[in-house]
């Protein structure tokens, strides 16, 4: 059982953190270079939050949906 653990860390520390490895040694050279992958995730979540705004605005025009106050029925 011990060394299906040990596999696991192996899996991880050796193969799929690398990349991660590379932007921390990048860091210490270059800080905007090793940024960009932060960037690329803020634009990328900008550009949805747009759109999905845009989605509201289409819907909220065209009047689809029920705006009428009502509580629930027990109240």
């Amino acid at each position: 059982m011990k060394d299906f653990f040990y596999a696991i860390q192996d899996l991880f520390v050796n193969f799929l953190f690398t990349p991660l490895d590379g932007l921390r040694e990048l860091e210490l050279t270059n800080w905007f270079a090793a940024s960009i992958v932060s960037w690329i995730f803020v634009v990328i979540c900008l550009v949805a939050i747009v759109y999905w705004m845009m989605q509201l605005k289409k819907y909220n025009d065209n009047n689809e949906e029920d705006k009428t106050v009502s509580s629930h029925s027990f109240l």
